[in-house]
């Protein structure tokens, strides 16, 4: 009766492919974080230029009340 030694077991080298995996997955995220960050960005110009519409044609209709 034979008992293999831990150091006998060799598992295959395999740790480049999750050193590749785990870059792609971080490129991926990084390009996602970025374009989420390019919509907020153009969602707020557009919603500042909505709140500057508003506030005129508020300001329009005030005067037009008050005359």
């Amino acid at each position: 009766m034979t008992i293999l030694a831990a150091s006998d077991v060799t598992l295959p080298d395999n740790s480049g492919y999750v050193v590749a995996a785990y870059l792609v997955f971080l490129v991926l995220l990084l390009i996602y974080i970025a374009i989420m960050a390019t919509r907020l960005g153009r969602v707020e110009r557009e919603l500042s230029e909505l709140n500057e519409l508003a506030e005129k044609a508020e300001a329009a209709e005030r005067e037009r009340t008050a005359a």
